[in-house]
């Protein structure tokens, strides 16, 4: 739909602010389609998610529109068009299950984005993006030329419009300044066994240490590393019968449905982040 919107937005809380919000659609000929709010106790903040449909003012007259009305509340508010799908370009290393996963369903219509390049420090999945006509980028990066890569990959990301970057098993730490520039609009995912189980090789610790649960878990990045605002996160149970190469294979497939799960919250802003949290309208 032409005249489809979502929009988001947090505040203080207060009394009546849903009635606000629905009579400042009603009054400019918008017709609520769903909605969903939540309150913070703990912070005293409010959030809210409300797709809706509106013919009669354009996207940038409602957002002049929303300026004026989100500004006695002390709103923080987007306005998104959903005729279009969200841009996203995805990073990636030497393990392609997350990329492969993602490539899947976006092309079988289950992720509203438009998945517009591939990035990687290797050349292994270069075939795999050509089979479904997405550019590849191949951006080897070392400890000498880690700035120049980095500038090389946000001059795609801007080039590309993303609205979304996607670390599926990007083996690569991000700089400081990196982040700051997605922050949040980049996705990555992770084994869950961090801390206990830092480094190479987690299943291989994990076998060693006879666990019983396996996960990923799926966030924003930020610039400390494996600690921004988690927005998904999924496990699998398993016993001593397990091999590390049974640990690897579910642990693999976790990080996929945990990494798509987030991707396509995102997509459809459903995630509003919340200080070191997130609220998610699912």
């Amino acid at each position: 739909m032409n005249n489809a919107y979502i929009l988001t937005l947090s505040c203080p809380d207060r009394p009546g602010i849903v009635h606000a919000v629905s009579g400042f659609l009603l009054e400019r000929g918008g017709n609520i389609e769903e909605a969903a709010q939540y309150n913070d106790h703990d912070t005293g903040l409010f959030f809210m998610r409300v797709r809706f449909a509106c013919g009669q003012l354009t996207f940038e007259d409602l957002k002049l529109h929303l300026k004026f009305f989100a500004e006695p509340f002390g709103m923080a508010w987007k306005l998104h068009a959903t005729r279009e799908p969200m841009r996203a370009v995805i990073l990636v290393s030497k393990e392609g299950h997350c990329l492969n996963d993602l490539l899947f369903r976006w092309k079988s219509g289950l992720l509203p984005l438009e998945i517009a390049a591939i990035v990687s420090n290797h050349r292994d999945f270069y075939q795999l993006a050509a089979s479904y006509n997405v550019p590849f980028h191949h951006i080897p990066v070392t400890a000498g030329t880690k700035a120049q890569a980095e500038a090389k990959q946000y001059e795609i990301i801007e080039a590309e419009k993303a609205e979304l970057v996607v670390l599926a098993r990007y083996m690569q730490i991000l700089s400081d300044e990196m982040c700051a520039r997605l922050g949040g609009r980049a996705i990555n995912i992770h084994h869950s066994f961090l801390p206990s189980f830092k480094g190479a090789k987690p299943y291989y610790q994990a076998h060693d240490r006879g666990v019983k649960l396996i996960g990923a878990t799926a966030h924003y990045v930020t610039a400390a590393l494996d600690e921004g605002p988690i927005i998904e996160q999924d496990v699998a149970r398993v016993d001593h019968s397990k091999t590390v190469e049974d640990l690897t294979t579910i642990g693999r497939d976790t990080e996929s449905l945990v990494l798509a799960r987030a991707v396509k919250w995102h997509s459809e802003y459903r995630v509003l982040v919340n200080g070191h949290k997130t609220v998610i309208f699912k």
